[in-house]
């Protein structure tokens, strides 16, 4: 491996940990969600009330789907800055 080779390696690995992280901080959800349910409770007469509130919670599958989006970008990449033998045949 030359020295392209092995920063892309470290790279694509921090970029993989980095989109575990942010599925971790969005509280390890497995599926990706754009409304969470919200129960309200009225302090008068005691009742709740549900409702859907716009919010983006990251999920365990959009994290997986970058992560193969990085893996395979880096398989090319990998292969396309390997080192070319120019050896001639005399």
């Amino acid at each position: 491996m030359n020295k392209k080779q092995k920063y892309l390696i470290i790279i694509s690995f921090s970029l993989i940990l980095i989109t575990f992280a942010i599925w971790l901080y969005h509280g390890g959800e497995i599926f990706t969600k754009t409304q969470i349910l919200v129960e309200t409770k009225d302090d008068l007469f005691g009742w709740t009330e549900s409702k859907w509130v716009d919010k983006f919670v990251w999920g365990l599958d959009l994290s997986l789907a970058l992560s193969g989006i990085i893996i395979v970008s880096t398989a090319f990449l990998f292969f396309f800055f390997r080192k070319k033998n120019n050896r001639s045949a005399s």
